[in-house]
């Protein structure tokens, strides 16, 4: 503690750089409750820029860099409390090298010479217009954006702000969709166009194919590994978890029934799991599988989509989708037994009871690629 101290002493604090921070976080204090969120991003936003700017009149930026945030999240800490300690000043600064020309660095800019609070921006920036990705947003708080900004991928970031705008996810959801590798796993099967679209409009579902990922992370369920796990056992844990699995399902989906019987001269039959996608306008069958897919199993599909389409399909309605989740699949396998009439509306996705590393993923795909002897498009890059 005393070394600390020390040090925090010696550190070059400016008098007058102290006094800004000091007026932002005065400022951010009389915001209006309903804006709070927004009045404590841009605060953040405003003291990293504050911080770069000091940093850039240093002589030796590293250790002035890092002599200058213990000092004053010391003093800070003294007259704020927690929360603004040197890491979190970090993060500050962080926050605004990756967010420097959005839109709140203009309206700061324009008010600042007028003295106006910091509500005044975050009400200000709470009418966007036209948002895009790199924009403050008001839906987005603090706890989003120190997620956003670990993410190095400006693509992969943008994709991420997008999908936590248009899904309401929160602080935490959005940290375990980045944690899943969900914009890897969908980018991974895309050509550059692709790619592209999912960076600057996010998931965007204009066929069956662009709803299933493959593979399906469901470590939420927290079961182990292990060859006896049983379909009921993970049916159950599904169901008990249904909003975070819907959350990795996509938007979209909205749950009809579990267990569904279906009755065939006399003989009944149980789907697991039905769901309905609002968007593409259908129902969603589910089968679960533990193990490896066989192609008995893809028949056994094709009957419930078929009956379906039957029996429970109205004028409104696309075709019924099916989706079998298992362990392992062999692409030769699903083509060749669905072929060329079914293959848009029957699929098959592994399922993951842990979270992946990009290594192991893009092992799967090229594993997955070399089976089926698919050719990337020209400029695909893994």
């Amino acid at each position: 503690m005393r070394s600390l101290t020390r040090r925090c002493r010696n550190a070059a604090v400016s008098p007058s750089l102290y006094g800004r921070v000091r007026g932002i976080l005065e400022s951010a204090r009389t915001g209006a409750a309903r804006s709070v969120n927004s009045t404590q991003v841009i605060a953040n936003w405003m003291i990293g820029q504050e911080i770069v700017e000091d940093e850039q009149r240093g002589q030796r930026r590293a250790e002035y860099g890092r002599r200058l945030l213990e000092g004053l999240a010391t003093r800070l800490t003294r007259e704020y409390g927690c929360g603004y300690s040197a890491r979190n000043l970090w993060f500050m600064r962080q926050f605004y090298l990756a967010y420097p020309g959005n839109g709140p660095s203009r309206i700061v800019n324009a008010l600042r010479s007028q003295s106006a609070p910091v509500r005044d921006v975050a009400v200000a920036e709470s009418r966007p217009v036209r948002w895009k990705p790199g924009r403050i947003h008001p839906n987005l708080g603090w706890t989003h954006y120190r997620a956003l900004i670990k993410i190095e991928s400006p693509k992969a970031r943008d994709f991420y702000e997008i999908e936590a705008v248009r899904n309401a996810w929160s602080g935490r959801e959005l940290e375990r969709q980045i944690a899943s590798l969900l914009f890897e796993r969908m980018a991974m099967s895309r050509d550059r166009k692709g790619l592209q679209r999912l960076a600057t409009r996010g998931q965007v579902i204009q066929k069956a194919a662009d709803v299933f990922k493959d593979p399906v992370i469901i470590e939420f369920l927290g079961l182990p590994e292990s060859p006896r796990l049983a379909e009921s056992t993970l049916e159950t844990a599904l169901i008990n978890n249904l909003q975070a699995f819907l959350l990795e399902l996509g938007s979209g989906f909205a749950f009809v029934a579990r267990q569904q019987r279906i009755t065939l001269d006399g003989d009944h039959f149980y789907i697991d799991l039905v769901f309905y996608h609002s968007v593409l306008k259908c129902f969603v069958v589910i089968d679960l599988k533990v193990g490896a897919l066989e192609h008995k199993d893809l028949g056994q599909l094709q009957l419930y989509v078929n009956w379906f389409d039957e029996h429970r399909r109205t004028a409104g309605d696309g075709p019924t989708l099916g989706l079998i989740l298992c362990t392992d699949k062999n692409e030769a396998v699903v083509r060749y037994t669905l072929g060329p009439g079914q293959e848009k509306r029957i699929f098959a996705s592994r399922y993951k009871l842990h979270l992946p590393t990009v290594r192991e993923l893009a092992d799967e795909l090229q594993r997955e690629v070399e089976a089926i002897g698919w050719k990337p498009p020209r400029g695909h890059r893994r």
